[in-house]
């Protein structure tokens, strides 16, 4: 069944990023991908996303639908048919909707964990918390919107942050079959993104020390992209033989 294009709003699109030791992030992904080095940094980080008025690309708007979802990702290449393509590997994808766990990796690329999130935003400041049903998962995330990106070792300023994750808008998620993995690209002629400073951050995956021995995940910076109109793009799945390494 051909999957279609999926349209939205990114309400809230919550980016916190770790800087983390290539060869702990190449242990993490499944052939073919690499880890997308910055200045001799593997990157990752969490993207907690709220989307609203989520529907096939020729329905109306109103019929959209809202949820909170969350991705745990890995920024990566790979060599495609054109040269060396860039993206993200997900290797857990999670939702708070109970259609979206169902959907996805049947309707539309992406096979969903069930979470339940906990959300607090002022014009300034937003909390997310979340907690995966299977026990497995714990995120809590205080950032403050900032003027411009301070502190951060990856990159000099927002726009060369801003450019590296436009880059990365392919995105393949680990499948439970772990014969391929599910890939989805967001597409958007409004991109734009804020700088935020992180008042704290709590992962159990960054956190765990069997994925990231200590010393080898380090948060670096967090970017929000809010209220922006964003079309999902269904990619041809890819194959790997290890794609169910860390699938829900």
């Amino acid at each position: 069944m051909r999957q279609p294009r999926l349209s939205s709003v990114v309400e809230r699109r919550l980016l916190v990023n770790y800087r983390v030791d290539p060869d702990v992030a190449e242990r993490l992904l499944p052939a073919p991908l690499r880890p997308q080095l910055v200045h001799g940094h593997a990157v990752a980080g969490i993207c907690l996303l709220r989307l609203g008025s989520v529907r096939p690309a020729w329905t109306p708007r109103f019929l959209g639908l809202r949820s909170e979802n969350a991705a745990h990702r890995i920024a990566v290449e790979w060599d495609g048919p054109d040269g060396v393509e860039t993206g993200v590997y997900i290797p857990r994808r999670d939702t708070a909707s109970r259609l979206n766990a169902w959907a996805g990796g049947r309707l539309f690329p992406g096979e969903h964990g069930r979470a339940d999130f906990e959300v607090h935003e002022t014009p300034g400041q937003m909390s997310v918390a979340l907690a995966t049903r299977d026990g497995d998962t714990r995120v809590d995330v205080t950032v403050e919107l900032s003027d411009e990106l301070r502190g951060s070792t990856l990159f000099a300023d927002l726009a060369e942050a801003s450019r590296f994750f436009r880059g990365g808008a392919k995105g393949f998620s680990a499948t439970s079959s772990g014969r391929h993995l599910d890939g989805m690209e967001l597409q958007t002629d409004a991109w734009h993104v804020e700088a935020c400073r992180v008042r704290s951050a709590v992962s159990s995956f960054f956190d765990d020390p069997d994925l990231f021995p200590p010393g080898s995940a380090t948060l670096d910076c967090a970017l929000v992209m809010r209220d922006v109109p964003v079309s999902w793009r269904p990619l041809p799945a890819m194959a790997s033989e290890r794609a169910a390494q860390l699938a829900n």
